[in-house]
């Protein structure tokens, strides 16, 4: 009878548990924007955090909430973003993003100063006097990027970090994890230059430490006519808002490290050469008439002698 009395009283307890929250659900209940949920299903799902934020979900209400920026979901690209902003009654940006590293110190030209043989990370090589290479400016090589990249899309070769641009999708947690912050996520495109270098020596240092290093000569500072690319801290940068794509200051730069590293061909444009004009043909003289051509030709008789 106890056991009968138990199971009744803990049925109606229940029961009016039940009841109790049904109400709250419907009186209590905090209306969502239904637009969280349509940007949420136009993200890519991969809840990588290359947006900032700690899921596609937070992202998509960080959208519509917050009015953040609809072009932040690297592996969903373009295609995302422009849904998200026909949503949203915006525009999207149509650069799609890629990470690229800005160094090329492998083998050749940046040489080992001392054999490391600690943990096998560039964040812990990179308390050991600042790395194992010559250049503390350079990317340590042992693939910390590699083993937080979602998408296969950066392998180490030759000691350096080098990004597959047709896996890439710009999602950042690359560029967050590297200790030498040498991993940009390029906002240019593939029209743009990148200064593929990231010491911040002076000249003959950096040319001693690494062949392939900046100079910080200034040639594409004064080269270029849009103010857009300027030394800073000993290393050429570009102003992407201001660059052209021009390629003038790849053109000039004695060191060859002004690349598009986006393109089929990184290399800069050939300089266009412009030739100065003919100069024009002088006016024929014009042809006299054929009679008087004729009497100018012939020859004068000779008069005859008079008589005495």
């Amino acid at each position: 009878m106890n056991i009968v009395s138990a199971v009744i009283l803990c049925t109606i307890v229940g029961a009016i548990g039940a009841v109790v929250l049904v109400l709250a659900a419907k009186f209590m209940a905090v209306e969502e924007d239904p637009r969280i949920e349509e940007v949420s299903a136009c993200l890519a799902g991969a809840n990588c955090g290359g947006c900032g934020y700690a899921g596609c979900a937070d992202y998509a209400k960080a959208v519509v909430m917050d009015g953040v920026p609809c072009d932040k979901c690297a592996p969903g690209g373009p295609k995302a973003a422009a849904a998200i902003a026909k949503i949203m009654g915006g525009e999207a940006s149509a650069v799609e993003k890629k990470a690229v590293v800005q160094c090329q110190g492998n083998s050749e030209h940046c040489k080992p100063s001392y054999e490391y043989k600690g943990i096998q990370t560039c964040a812990a090589a990179a308390t050991l006097y600042g790395g194992p290479k010559t250049c503390t400016f350079a990317c340590i090589g042992l693939g910390d990027c590699t083993k937080v990249c979602k998408f296969d899309a950066i392998h180490i070769v030759d000691g350096v970090a080098k990004v597959d641009k047709d896996k890439c999708t710009g999602c950042g947690a690359c560029a967050n994890i590297c200790p030498k912050h040498v991993i940009m996520i390029d906002a240019g495109g593939p029209r743009k230059p990148v200064v593929m270098c990231s010491n911040q020596d002076k000249g003959a240092v950096a040319n001693k430490l690494c062949t392939t290093s900046c100079i910080a000569c200034g040639m594409c500072e004064r080269t270029c006519k849009f103010d857009a690319i300027h030394v800073v801290d000993g290393v050429a940068r570009v102003d992407y808002d201001k660059c052209k794509g021009c390629g003038m200051c790849a053109q000039k730069c004695p060191k060859h490290i002004i690349l598009f590293p986006l393109k089929d061909d990184p290399n800069p444009p050939k300089p266009v050469v412009k030739q100065a004009p003919k100069p024009a043909a002088a006016p024929a003289a014009p042809a006299e008439p054929a009679a008087k051509a004729e009497e100018a030709k012939a020859p004068e008789a000779p008069e005859a002698p008079k008589a005495e």
